[in-house]
């Protein structure tokens, strides 16, 4: 099953249940996936596929990541509280994530592969660590992860 179908099953089980919240969250993901394919209308390949999905879903959680910090700041603790609900359910779609470990272990491991040796292979080692992670790893602490060790 991909991963809209499992969104859509889930809006469907959602509004039986009248989990509003829920329900506006899935809608939103839908939302942006019909977005998608009116972006990709245009391309040879039309057909939203669950690499897109992982993507949506990936920015999806960065903005509301991004709100709580701005809700923490402002003291606006109800609104922190509605933004952690919708990155809990977004985070249901998306692959397991891989924990700091095994991404500083990974990014040894792509360093080695890719035979970089200084910050100017960084594009090189990220390109890879995409390839393979898509949807599995947070490259914002993989870059900083290769920063360090590229530098080192």
């Amino acid at each position: 099953m991909t991963i809209f179908e499992k969104v859509n099953n889930a809006l469907g089980n959602s509004l039986k249940s009248k989990q509003s919240e829920r329900v506006l969250t899935l809608r939103a993901v839908i939302s942006a996936k019909k977005d998608k394919e009116i972006e990709k209308r245009t391309q040879e390949n039309k057909e939203v596929t669950d690499e897109d999905m992982i993507s949506i879903l990936n920015k999806m959680l960065k903005q509301r990541k991004e709100s709580v910090e701005m809700y923490l700041k402002a003291n606006r603790q109800d609104l922190v509280d509605k933004e952690n609900n919708e990155i809990k359910i977004i985070e249901e779609f998306l692959p397991q994530q891989l924990s700091s470990d095994e991404v500083e272990k990974i990014c040894s491991e792509a360093i080695s592969a890719v035979g970089a040796s200084s910050i100017k292979d960084m594009g090189k080692v990220m390109q890879s660590l995409k390839e393979k992670y898509l949807g599995q790893m947070d490259f914002s602490l993989a870059g900083k992860i290769l920063k360090e060790k590229l530098q080192g």
